[in-house]
């Protein structure tokens, strides 16, 4: 079988499916995104097989070649709608908020005005601040008081107009960890512990967060179904945290990275992921 596979950087994940590609013997051809070709009026090649794994890290990226390749009728995994919701942090919300996923309290503004408004009535004085589309958690603040909210807000009022889309949430008394769990069409085939380092208030891995295995309960398993399917179809990693609400789901991602869970967790991500795509396209 041939499939293909769209990258724009080499992580650990990438070369972790081509191995696992080899070992089931699929030919996986590695297209990178910053090379493509993308003529309207040339057929997408043969050697992008029966199925392409979109793994872009850039969700612009992902999103124009993803789009690209759908419109040429190519099978792409995650789809072109799941990537537009899992990309933009309020589209994800919308779609938590619609299907019952419990979700932090979020609200959205386009103005400096309406958002420290919005940071006084709803969120009390204490919020945190994220770009609607990035990871890593860059950019990612804590408001603390009106101070801090009227320098970081009307910082970004003057960046790049994609910022000054104001997505502000509630900050949750958690304990220092959030959980992933990995969903891979229909099943929760994994998930980590996410300790915050020292001197940080993110649980982010790519800043330093030390993992644990996460065993999956029942509720844990039903949350992160839920919450996939409320976004699209495909491969995910949720993002719950633990609170005096119960467990709140706060991100959705696509083409995210899950070294950390196949060390810590032992399960075979590569694998499900690659079995997943061979289904789907039979």
């Amino acid at each position: 079988m041939k499939m293909s596979m769209v990258y724009d950087t080499i992580r650990w994940e990438e070369k972790a499916i081509f191995k696992a590609a080899e070992q089931r013997g699929i030919e996986l051809k590695m297209v990178d995104a910053k090379d493509m070709d993308m003529d309207f009026d040339r057929p997408v090649p043969d050697s992008f097989g029966v199925a392409t794994l979109q793994r872009c890290t850039s969700y612009y990226r992902g999103l124009h070649s993803t789009a690209f390749l759908e419109y040429k009728k190519q099978l792409v995994v995650n789809d072109l709608q799941t990537i537009i919701n899992a990309g933009n942090k309020m589209l994800t919300s919308l779609a938590l908020v619609a299907n019952g996923v419990p979700t932090p309290y979020t609200s959205v503004s386009t103005s400096y005005e309406t958002a420290m408004k919005q940071f006084a009535e709803k969120f009390h004085g204490k919020a945190v601040i994220k770009p609607v589309t990035g990871s890593w958690g860059r950019m990612v603040a804590l408001l603390n008081d009106p101070e801090a909210a009227m320098a970081v807000l009307e910082d970004r009022e003057y960046m790049y107009p994609l910022y000054s889309i104001f997505y502000m949430q509630e900050y949750v008394n958690r304990p220092p960890r959030d959980i992933r769990t990995f969903v891979i069409g229909d099943r929760v085939v994994g998930g980590i512990y996410r300790y915050q380092p020292e001197g940080d208030w993110r649980t982010n891995a790519a800043i330093g967060g030390r993992v644990e295995k996460c065993e999956i309960t029942p509720e844990i398993e039903k949350i992160s179904i839920k919450a996939a399917n409320s976004v699209g179809k495909g491969v995910f990693g949720i993002d719950i945290m633990e609170s005096d609400r119960g467990y709140l789901v706060h991100e959705v991602n696509s083409t995210t990275e899950f070294k950390n869970t196949v060390r810590v967790a032992q399960v075979d991500i590569p694998g499900e992921i690659l079995d997943y795509v061979t289904e789907a396209a039979e």
